[in-house]
């Protein structure tokens, strides 16, 4: 029998830290949570202020190819805990959950809040001791390995903290909504220690056109409903997908944009600039539309003509008269063209902070199968500072639960097996 419990730090009080920590402390360790925040979880409550879109039940196929070019790497996380056992997992903290029309999966109440407040008590309940305000500034320089004692070191409001672990996960969020706690600051931390991070850059975000002032002033926050977003990758792929977005002062935003944000970030990076097609009016075909614009308009203005005939108003409207030459009003095949098929550039992606999340981070190559870094036994990463990005509809929530739900299981073997390493290295 042990003497006393291993000690297990987690840094970082995302759901990849918790559910870490849930593994870990069920497995019988002492686990000791510190954040660099006040409260854990305040980007998970921010990004259920809108309903708290926990996970989605479209297909297992259809689910994992969200992952893109790291859906090989997440299968497995996902394999051992999927949409389904996340959902047991909620309905275990006596959350009930629903299926919305969309396929996207949300507690009944639509509230991250109650969620967060039955885990934390668990939690607690369970030995969990957490330790606010302490932000991680690496491991202490004697410790040049970084695992060879587990010093690590902590800044705090009243001096620098020195803490010995005998095993670390690190769960430190991505790189979007740093006054949320996800300031990317760790990526020095690591790469000073010759672990491979790649790039931190914008996920599921907004992107800039470069709107003229009078349409940014007049129609900045205003949704562009039932339009069909078509973009072709570098590949020669159509994507095409129908809903909404926002146009914003600097350019759009939005569910559409951001399902396409990879693509079109990673386009932008290519070429500088990458065009999407807006179909103004989903659900007619052009020839219909050509017949509609093409019906004399006699004394009505064009806006109105518009409206009455093809149902264009409003920002659709703003939107034809900012990107069209003026001439092409006065010839109904050009003008139902730009309806159906509005070519609109976008030049930029919003900054990384702005962000939903962020693409990025550890290397997989740099980690086990077990997600502990290959260079630092001992020393687990989970969560969005991984090297994946997903869209939004609960795949970013999913993977980061799964994700740390594994390196918390990695951690609890990593430490058995050195203890019975020792136990009978003991006995020789």
């Amino acid at each position: 029998m042990r003497n006393k419990p291993c000690v297990v730090a987690v840094i970082g009080g995302g759901p990849a830290g918790l559910m870490a920590a849930e593994v870990l402390i069920q497995g019988g360790a002492r686990v000791d949570l510190y954040d660099a925040m006040p409260t854990v979880g305040r980007k998970f409550l921010m990004a259920g202020k809108g309903g708290m879109n926990i996970t989605h039940a479209e297909p297992a196929e259809a689910f994992l190819s969200r992952y893109g070019a790291r859906r090989a790497q997440i299968k497995p996380l996902l394999d051992a805990f999927g949409p389904e056992a996340l959902r047991e997992w909620v309905h275990g903290l006596g959350i009930t959950t629903f299926v919305g029309t969309s396929g996207r999966v949300f507690p009944a109440d639509m509230k991250a809040a109650p969620l967060l407040r039955a885990w934390l008590h668990r939690l607690r309940k369970d030995g969990v001791h957490f330790h606010m305000r302490h932000r991680w500034c690496g491991w202490d320089e004697e410790s040049r390995s970084g695992r060879k004692d587990g010093v690590l070191r902590f800044a705090t409001a009243q001096a620098e903290r020195t803490v010995h672990a005998d095993a670390v996960v690190l769960a430190l969020g991505g790189g979007s909504w740093a006054k949320l706690g996800s300031d990317g600051a760790w990526a020095a931390l690591l790469t000073q220690r010759g672990i491979p991070v790649a790039p931190l850059r914008p996920a599921n975000c907004g992107f800039d056109v470069g709107w003229s002032e009078h349409f940014s002033k007049k129609f900045a926050g205003h949704p562009l409903k039932s339009v069909t977003v078509t973009f072709t990758d570098a590949a020669g792929t159509s994507h095409r997908r129908q809903g909404d977005l926002m146009v914003t002062a600097n350019g759009v935003e939005g569910g559409l944009i951001y399902a396409l944000s990879a693509l079109l970030r990673d386009g932008i990076a290519a070429t500088g600039a990458a065009v999407i097609y807006l179909d103004l009016a989903a659900g007619k075909d052009l020839s219909r539309v050509i017949t509609e614009v093409a019906h004399p308009r006699g004394s009505r203005s064009m806006a109105s003509h518009l409206q009455s005939r093809a149902n264009i108003k409003g920002v659709k409207t703003g939107l034809l008269r900012e990107l069209l030459p003026p001439a092409d009003f006065d010839y109904p095949e050009r003008l139902a063209a730009a309806i159906k098929s509005l070519p609109l550039r976008l030049i930029a992606p919003r900054p990384l902070d702005e962000a939903i999340s962020s693409a990025g981070g550890v290397a997989f190559e740099a980690l086990d199968e077990h997600l502990m870094v290959r260079a630092m036994p001992g020393v687990f990463c989970a969560g969005e500072m991984l090297d994946w990005e997903a869209p939004t509809g609960g795949y970013l929530l999913t993977a980061c639960f799964a994700s740390g739900r594994s390196a918390g299981m990695g951690a609890q073997a990593w430490l058995e097996c050195m203890y019975n390493s020792s136990l009978t290295e003991g006995l020789k």
